[in-house]
């Protein structure tokens, strides 16, 4: 007896394998009798077609089984859904919706949703985003096949997952936005480098005691603090955002302008550390350790351990 038949256009997938295999797991979960539930696929042309097919037998009975075969159908298609159409939904976006066409832009694009979409929970007990979208397409498959004996993928993602497909799209706008803002900040990056390649040094040394976060103290060759009220002023503003303390630091430094700055730190990997030696390059020297900053660094550590 034929229960329901999944038809996938070749426009959102060409891997019935994959299909097949999610099926066969599917069921392999709920332990019916082997050869109860048998699985076909037709190849077309424009399509392929997976019957699913029941016979009853002895401890099968398909009105008891039904239920169940229904709602791992739903769980392997939503997941088939998700891996084989949700790139193909989120780059119509990019391409058609944003009509970005330069390969690199797309793929820098579909790296920020890729992070969005499986972002890790962030609520204690909630469920992460990539099985919340899970849930609500296996919920619609699930109605759907409740009542109808053919599926067309392709009629299933453009009329009745629409609230999936808003989703996407969100999430796509919001990683173009996130593209757009990399993009202008590593523009102001490289200005910022260029500027600092064409000025001439003011003084050889300066040392950046990085006391943790965007807390720093800049000292001279002999260790003593800088009065940067000697130099001449340069204001960075990034992005037409309010000065934070990133900028604050910058600032500083292309108006010190040393030839070599030393920063020591204890957390190299921070982002306001990567930044400095990004627009400074081989300008900077990274120390973790030495004589000169163990007095002020440590010491600093010590008083935020033990207040």
């Amino acid at each position: 007896m034929e229960l329901f038949t999944l038809i996938v256009p070749r426009t959102v997938s060409e891997d019935k394998e994959s299909l097949r295999q999610r099926l066969i797991e599917a069921f392999d979960l709920i332990h019916m009798p082997e050869g109860a539930v048998q699985l076909e696929c037709k190849t077309h042309r424009h399509f392929f077609a997976m019957q699913i097919s029941a016979e009853e037998q002895t401890g099968f009975i398909l009105s008891e089984w039904k239920t169940l075969i229904v709602k791992e159908t739903a769980q392997a298609l939503s997941a088939y859904i998700m891996s084989q159409a949700e790139t193909k939904l989120l780059r119509d976006v990019i391409t058609g919706t944003y009509s970005y066409e330069d390969p690199h832009d797309v793929q820098a694009i579909e790296k920020y949703c890729a992070q969005l979409l499986d972002q890790p929970e962030e609520t204690e007990g909630m469920p992460k985003p990539k099985v919340l979208r899970q849930q609500k397409i296996s919920s619609v498959v699930k109605s759907y096949l409740e009542e109808h004996t053919e599926l067309d993928l392709q009629g299933l993602i453009r009329f009745r997952l629409a609230d999936y497909r808003n989703e996407l799209k969100e999430v796509a706008e919001y990683a173009i936005d996130e593209f757009i803002m990399d993009q202008q900040y590593q523009e102001f990056i490289s200005l910022l480098k260029y500027f600092v390649y064409i000025q001439d040094a003011k003084i050889p040394v300066a040392h950046l005691m990085h006391r943790g976060g965007h807390e720093f103290t800049l000292l001279n060759e002999k260790m003593a603090p800088i009065d940067t009220k000697e130099f001449d002023t340069f204001t960075v503003e990034l992005l037409d955002r309010e000065i934070n303390f990133e900028d604050m630091i910058v600032s500083t430094l292309i108006s010190v302008a040393p030839q070599t700055i030393h920063i020591h730190t204890r957390d190299p990997e921070e982002q306001v550390i990567k930044t400095i030696m990004q627009i400074f390059e081989d300008r900077t020297r990274i120390c973790t350790s030495c004589k000169g900053c163990q007095p002020v660094l440590d010491i600093s550590n010590k008083d935020q351990l033990y207040p």
